[in-house]
């Protein structure tokens, strides 16, 4: 009795082994057969400066689309920023990202937007002292009816754009106008610095992560008349999840500090380093593309500037930041919220600022 039970425990174990054999040899097979993923090509225009120095190296290690993406970084800024940006260049190389398949430094604007698939346009002309605002607005249009046509003419079809320098709303409506080819819902405008503004103050003011917080709204415009909404944002407490109204319990605050810190935290920045925002600008860049390509968490939304639909009664035909979800590299509004009248009021005076600067926009492009 005593041999059989030593027999079968001896068959248990070959047994036992020949599966674990077997199931490695199939992994290891299995892993010879995973293919790599094609590279994604992403422009940065721009990228010589601030933004871009901050914003290439998170590409390149994957913060912006996934960990096993590799990616083809196209590099375009203007003629005297062309040794900075060879140096940029060298800097990538030397970084050694195993991620990063090839890199193109460049000042001409059609062989930065060949084959494109993902452009973030960083690159704008910034207000000068003694500039008036048609000044800028006009260079602005000038840069992006040019970057439109190429991107038009020798980008990917399913091209996927980001406008990220100011007036960015208005950059990425004339970057539409001329580019009409690429869909309408592939162009849109950064306003996720300002919703990862809104939730650090939160979690600051509630001492909790950043994390355990979400759902916080910028409506409209990138500029001091955006408005932060907290209204239908949520924080997970120790005593589980409450409303951030109700968990910050300062109406006074919600409506009046919050408000204004989120909506000058850019100047407020600029008067502490001396320089406008680029981390946290290269940072929120990436978030929103990774949300746009690879989908919200569910539940969840975030605020990106993309073009009117009608939603909340906003005039179409401008770019203004509204709540968004995002699934299979398409982002939807999130409708149905309900507005309160200084919502209200204040959707509507940064729709109003849009109009004036749409207007203004057009104008120079009578005068061009």
């Amino acid at each position: 009795m005593e041999q059989e039970y030593i027999i079968l425990l001896q068959k248990i174990l070959v047994v036992l082994f020949s599966v674990t054999l077997f199931w490695k040899i199939i992994k290891h097979m299995c892993g010879l057969l995973v293919i790599e993923k094609e590279p994604v090509t992403v422009l940065v225009t721009g990228a010589a400066g601030q933004i871009g120095y901050a914003l290439l190296p998170m590409i390149a290690r994957g913060v912006m689309l996934g960990p096993d993406q590799p990616v083809i970084i196209h590099m375009l800024d203007i003629e005297p920023a062309a040794e900075a940006l060879n140096g940029v260049k060298m800097e990538l190389i030397d970084a050694a990202f195993p991620l990063l398949k090839d890199v193109v430094a460049t000042t001409d604007v059609v062989e930065a937007c060949q084959g494109v698939n993902i452009a973030v346009m960083v690159g704008g002309f910034p207000r000068k002292e003694g500039m008036e605002r048609k000044d800028v607005m006009s260079k602005n249009v000038s840069i992006y009816k040019a970057q439109a046509s190429a991107l038009e003419q020798h980008a990917a079809p399913d091209c996927k754009v980001l406008v990220v320098a100011n007036p960015a709303n208005t950059n990425a409506l004339i970057l539409k106008e001329f580019a009409p080819s690429i869909p309408e819902k592939n162009i849109t405008c950064l306003t996720r610095l300002d919703h990862n503004r809104a939730l650090g103050q939160i979690s600051e003011k509630l001492n909790v992560h950043v994390s355990d917080v979400w759902n916080v709204i910028i409506w409209g415009n990138h500029s001091s008349t955006q408005y932060p909404d907290i209204n239908h944002a949520t924080v997970k407490t120790t005593n589980g999840e409450k409303s951030v109204r109700d968990a910050i319990a300062n109406d006074n605050w919600l409506n009046t500090e919050f408000i204004t810190t989120v909506q000058q935290r850019g100047a407020t920045i600029i008067k502490a380093r001396k320089l406008s925002s680029a981390l946290s600008a290269a940072s929120a860049a990436c978030d929103h593309i990774r949300d746009w390509v690879l989908g919200t968490p569910k539940g969840t939304w975030v605020s990106m500037g993309v073009y009117s639909d009608g939603s909340y009664g906003i005039q179409p035909g401008i770019m203004y930041s509204f709540p968004v979800t995002c699934e299979k590299g398409q982002w939807s509004i999130v409708n149905g919220l309900k507005i309160d009248e200084l919502s209200r009021e204040k959707m509507d005076a940064t729709a109003k600022e849009l109009m004036d600067e749409k207007t203004l926009a057009y104008s120079c492009l009578i005068d061009d």
